[in-house]
């Protein structure tokens, strides 16, 4: 007999074999009502002295929370059960007895912090809720798929061991790769662009990447999932900014329609947008919080936390939960820089939801001699690029990519407090197990 998940136990079924963990127990004397939880959710199991062998039923009263249990036996209904029914017994496998005290409650009736959560984090991984947050992130990651595929990019894997970062600077993650010193990846972008050299044309990734900052917030960790996606023979930054909005307002629709129970459960509503996501340039977006807010970010040629939250409640205000900055000045060599036409310093743009950068991208730049100047200017030394410079050397078509956080994403669209909410085993400074 196959295995059932509690879900598809029906009042309607004859005989349902049942596997998971004892979540609850009433013991009313010659009455024990057990609630059974697995992946899908709960069904009760009801031993009755008067109806059972002696042994089944006395396994039935020794039972402990988290005890996981295979159990065969009849579905009735029963009003007053979880989903109307109920499982009659007639045979009962003890699988694994837990140990008591429990390390972490499971049926949501006492809190723990956060901190002691993730290092009992199989254990709170257990809860209904907490599950259902990585329900709903697979979710997210087929929704993303779903756009993506159908739009014709191909999905890619990258190396996350690197010679050089795409980044730099001192938040690389160093690595001993034999005799060598290497890098953890920061971004899958070089090999991204490389890709579109070797006529790939639409490309995307789902995959970790690494920073090492000393920070210490609710909005960052050591190690995230990204999003990320590359595009030829674009006319600007405009079909990148394309690209991102059409695959997020398809995933809002497709959330709506196959997650539904998590997001109910999380008490959130998700609205499709129905306008386009407003495009305004980094200048524009320093008059914004300098006219409206009388503020002016620490750091000249970026927003700040405070600079994005407050640009978020001034789109809020006029019903836009998504936005996109361009124009960013002084970045990398990698983007196409000093357009005159656009009267912008860059073709590098944020797209901001709910007041919290998302995403980073743009256009890249595609021409080598621009490149190379732009990479002495910086500083860069070539020799850690020579594999990415080569690939511009024999035809490169106008490109341009994003990476967008899946880790943020799922944070923002559930509303959670702290972004290591969302992922299984986060990454921190203080924190390198479980």
């Amino acid at each position: 007999m196959d295995r059932k998940y509690s879900i598809d136990v029906k009042p309607d079924d004859d005989k349902v074999k049942i596997a998971g963990w004892v979540h609850e127990i009433r013991d009313i004397g010659k009455l024990v009502f057990v609630v059974v939880r697995d992946r899908e959710g709960e069904v009760q199991v009801t031993f009755k002295k008067d109806e059972l062998n002696e042994q089944l039923f006395e396994n039935g009263k020794s039972l402990g929370n988290e005890d996981v249990v295979e159990i065969v036996g009849n579905v009735e209904e029963n009003d007053q059960a979880p989903g109307g029914r109920e499982i009659k017994p007639e045979r009962m496998d003890i699988i694994g007895q837990a140990e008591s005290p429990l390390p972490l409650e499971v049926t949501g009736s006492v809190d723990s912090d956060l901190s002691t959560r993730l290092d009992k984090r199989f254990m709170d991984l257990r809860k209904k809720h907490v599950f259902d947050i990585f329900s709903f992130r697979d979710k997210v990651v087929t929704g993303l798929r779903e756009y993506y595929d159908d739009e014709g990019y191909i999905e890619i894997h990258t190396p996350i061991i690197s010679k050089g970062g795409a980044e730099g600077g001192a938040t690389l993650f160093p690595v001993i790769y034999y005799q060598e010193e290497a890098f953890l990846r920061q971004s899958p972008q070089l090999y991204k662009q490389m890709l579109m050299a070797a006529g790939f044309d639409r490309v995307y990734e789902i995959g970790p990447s690494f920073r090492a900052e000393n920070f210490g917030t609710s909005r960052h960790v050591s190690e995230f999932t990204q999003w990320d996606v590359e595009l030829s023979f674009i006319d600007d930054h405009n079909d990148v900014m394309d690209a991102l909005e059409g695959g997020l307002k398809h995933l809002i629709e497709y959330l709506n329609e196959h997650a539904s129970r998590e997001l109910e459960v999380m008490d959130v509503d998700l609205e499709v947008p129905e306008e386009d996501f407003p495009r305004i340039t980094f200048d524009r977006a320093i008059e914004i919080l300098d006219e409206e807010f009388d503020y002016q970010p620490d750091e000249e040629g970026d927003l700040d936390t405070k600079g994005e939250k407050l640009l978020g409640e001034y789109f809020e205000e006029k019903g836009h939960e998504f936005f996109f900055v361009v124009g960013y000045p002084g970045e990398k060599f990698y983007y196409m820089q000093d357009r005159e036409e656009d009267e912008m310093a860059s073709r590098k743009f944020d797209l901001i939801f709910r007041g919290q950068e998302l995403s980073s991208g743009g256009q890249r730049e595609h021409r080598l001699d621009v490149i190379l100047d732009a990479m002495d200017e910086e500083g860069v030394d070539k020799s850690n690029f020579s594999f990415y410079l080569e690939a511009f050397k024999f035809g490169m078509p106008p490109h341009g990519g994003f990476g967008m956080g899946l880790d943020r994403l799922v944070t923002k669209l559930l509303e959670l407090d702290n972004i290591k909410e969302g992922i299984l085993f986060p990454r921190d400074p203080s924190r390198l197990t479980p």
